[in-house]
């Protein structure tokens, strides 16, 4: 289910069905493709969002999700992170309260990124992404 190509930097690519499972799946290629790409101090954060945003596709789309990095070829650029589903209603992001037990991952993705945000599925198709980008380390 990966798919690394050359565009520019590197691409990984994967799918996962929507289930609970996906999640700790995610946050596992995700830190191995860092590593391997040398990265792997962007990991722990990387994984944290990753597991954030394939949470809230979980809770609110039933299909499956993508997960999608993108490492730049300019080692000054920015790391690209998408999760895209099935569902065209993009994300609320709203004020949790301080014994909600949700409602902090868009926060906290606005908080811990460069810069993040949504756009409708691809061409043709249904749906959304929302990606962040992260500082590479230098």
């Amino acid at each position: 289910m990966i798919g690394v190509i050359d565009i520019e930097g590197d691409c990984a690519e994967w799918d996962f069905p929507a289930d609970p499972g996906a999640v700790r799946t995610a946050r596992h290629v995700v830190r191995e493709q860092l590593g391997d790409w040398g990265l792997a101090s962007l990991g722990d954060i990387t994984a944290l969002l990753v597991s954030e945003l394939v949470t809230n596709s979980l809770r609110h789309a039933s299909g499956p999700i993508g997960v999608r990095l993108v490492r730049p070829a300019d080692p000054l650029g920015t790391l690209l992170v998408e999760v895209s589903d099935p569902l065209p209603d993009p994300p609320l992001a709203r004020a949790a309260a301080p014994d909600d037990e949700s409602g902090r991952g868009l926060q906290l993705v606005a908080r811990s990124s460069r810069r993040w945000g949504t756009r409708q599925g691809r061409t043709g198709m249904t749906g959304k992404t929302v990606w962040f980008e992260l500082a590479l380390p230098g």
